[in-house]
């Protein structure tokens, strides 16, 4: 059990390109200093992380959608209590540009339907991003402050001298001990100001056949990958909502306790990774859509952020609400899961809606969105 600590200002250790910060509901981790990088595929990251650590090392960072891990072992790491929302100092100025444009999006939707139609989708996620040009270099506390005390949030290096930050609403999994807990969301709306318009849509998410459908999806693939490592699974029977400013999702949380409790966290993800929550379902098939569909490339988006330590315990959330920082351009991710009945134009106004996380914190107007 790491010891907490309570700190005035989690940012005033924060080095760019060096540190990682990961603040859950349960703990904030802030690294220094780099020791080594961990790098190399999902499969066997937990070995190599394992022998990369002393008795009381962490690993920290990011894992990419198609595996590829860039987690530093730093020369030191401070634990603290959860953070408080707080408060940043919003600029203006950006030069937006959405990738793909609105119509291409729909359309690639429609295409995504048609291969449901023909049998061979269930379930595909398909994202689009929104660039941020800026004259001035990016400071990333300015930008990260804000998005402290949401969900997951996080601040990691990457590649390149790039920088990863979002809030994250969706853990993939932890493990204490031997106790496992992953907490799957799909199914979404967009929340309203309106407080009677606002429960009326979380009401429909909530009765919504698509949505449930589309949130079963995900669950099972969930249950699936985790019964083999657990003596004990409790899976609920239905889904509750859950809540962020800009979004409704469905949720379901699931917990485990660990057969052999010598399986690491990361053991775990490996095993996770991708869920049908950030890819589709057959995965294969989904993959396969995903790159004939979206024009970009989609790197640490939809992967993984978090930690692991010598123990196997560790937190890791999925990488979403996100954007990437490099030099003067941000690079927003947003994607919305497809699965016959989506509607096009629906679909696209959800990715819009969960721009909002990050639009909020950089001060941009949801008109960028158009």
């Amino acid at each position: 059990m790491h010891s907490l600590t309570t700190v005035v200002d989690p940012l005033a250790g924060y080095e760019h390109g060096g540190s990682v910060l990961f603040s859950s509901p349960r703990r904030t981790l802030l690294t220094h200093g780099v020791e080594t990088v961990v790098g190399g595929d999902l499969g066997g990251l937990a070995d190599r992380v394992a022998a990369a650590l002393g008795p009381d090392g962490v690993a920290a960072g990011a894992i990419g959608f198609d595996g590829t891990a860039h987690l530093v072992v730093p020369q030191a790491a401070t634990w603290s209590e959860p953070l408080e929302p707080g408060a940043g100092s919003p600029r203006g100025g950006w030069r937006v540009r959405p990738v793909p444009a609105p119509e291409d999006y729909t359309k690639a939707v429609r295409q995504a339907l048609e291969s449901m139609d023909a049998g061979h989708l269930e379930k595909v996620v398909l994202a689009r991003t929104l660039e941020l040009g800026s004259d001035d270099p990016i400071e990333v506390r300015e930008l990260l402050r804000p998005l402290l005390g949401h969900g997951y949030s996080f601040a990691a290096p990457l590649p390149g001298g790039h920088t990863l930050i979002g809030a994250s609403p969706e853990l993939l999994v932890s493990r204490d001990g031997r106790t496992v807990v992953a907490n799957p969301l799909a199914g979404s709306a967009a929340r309203s100001a309106d407080p009677a318009e606002d429960r009326r849509r979380a009401e429909a998410l909530a009765s919504s056949a698509k949505d449930r459908h589309e949130h079963r999806l995900v669950v099972a693939a969930v249950t699936d990958a985790l019964r083999p490592y657990c003596a004990d699974l409790d899976v609920p029977a239905a889904p509750e909502l859950t809540s962020t400013e800009t979004m409704w999702h469905l949720s379901t949380r699931v917990t485990g306790v660990l057969r052999d409790p010598g399986v690491s966290v990361l053991a775990l993800a490996a095993a996770l990774h991708p869920t049908p929550a950030v890819c589709g379902t057959p995965e294969t098939e989904a993959r396969l859509a995903i790159e004939r569909l979206e024009p970009f490339d989609r790197g640490f988006y939809t992967g993984m952020v978090g930690w692991a330590d010598a123990a196997g315990d560790g937190e890791w959330a999925v990488t979403i609400r996100c954007a990437t920082i490099e030099e003067r351009t941000l690079r927003l991710y947003a994607g919305a899961g497809i699965v016959p009945g989506s509607d096009p134009e629906r679909e696209l106004a959800e990715t819009s809606a969960k721009f909002r996380t990050m639009l909020r914190a950089l001060g941009v107007s949801p008109d960028a969105l158009a």
